[in-house]
């Protein structure tokens, strides 16, 4: 387990990669894999909060993930649903606050109610904020602040944009963890993460445990957060998360 007398990244944001290959390797169907990181989105989510995690964000379905072989979308949204009957009792149980993040125009209105009633049944909680960004795309998510500014008729200034964000619900992530060997956002999360630190993890998805999640920790924990100031003025007590990500 990471120590205790370091800091603990406060929010983590993770791009769960790697389903897919996993299943393909041991010649199962890809949905396999994806049901298989459900499992490690569990460990993970009880990890977070044995090491005092506010908050973890999550990449379920980007927006272009509709474009995969439609036995696989069918597939996914199965597990969705599956999911919510199965974990929102157990996370809610846990102290977990759910909120589903993304365009839910275009999901089924089943889809749409159960996400709904998840996040009404754990809005109470507070040991552990999840964000689940589904049907998520970080271009789509500025695009919607900018068009919801303007039918309101205010400015788009960069703090009018943040408080319209599909996250101004918490404050930026600290760390983003990518799993599956890749480097790239993907398109998640682009305007929040401008300064998070990085970590790229060559586990699967479904791999991803305890001490992987503690590795990407201690990488955060080895890193001189400076928020464009110098060494010598963090080193001063000066160098300070901007704005929101303070919350």
């Amino acid at each position: 387990m990471a120590s205790s007398s370091l800091q603990i990244p406060h929010h983590i944001a993770i791009v769960m990669d790697g389903n897919g290959r996993w299943a393909t390797r041991r010649f199962l169907p890809r949905v396999a894999g994806h049901k298989q990181g459900v499992e490690s989105l569990r460990r993970c989510v009880k990890a977070c909060v044995d090491r005092g995690v506010g908050i973890l964000t999550v990449f379920a379905f980007s927006s272009e993930n509709w474009n995969r072989p439609p036995e696989e979308v069918s597939g996914l949204m199965e597990i969705m649903v599956g999911a919510l009957a199965r974990e929102v009792p157990r996370l809610s149980r846990d102290g977990v606050q759910l909120h589903f993040v993304g365009e839910r125009a275009g999901l089924s209105k089943k889809m749409v109610q159960g996400l709904v009633d998840a996040e009404t049944a754990t809005a109470q909680n507070t040991k552990l904020i999840l964000n689940v960004c589904f049907n998520y795309g970080g271009r789509w998510d500025i695009a919607r602040a900018a068009a919801k500014l303007a039918e309101q008729g205010e400015a788009l200034t960069e703090a009018n944009l943040d408080r319209a964000m599909a996250l101004a619900h918490v404050p930026d992530p600290d760390l983003l963890i990518r799993t599956g060997g890749e480097q790239r956002l993907s398109n998640f999360l682009l305007w929040q993460s401008a300064y998070a630190e990085l970590f790229f993890s060559d586990k699967l998805w479904p791999e991803f445990d305890q001490a992987e999640l503690d590795a990407g920790i201690a990488a955060f924990q080895a890193r001189e957060r400076r928020f464009g100031k110098t060494s010598a003025q963090v080193t001063a007590g000066s160098g300070s998360a901007p704005d929101r990500q303070l919350a």
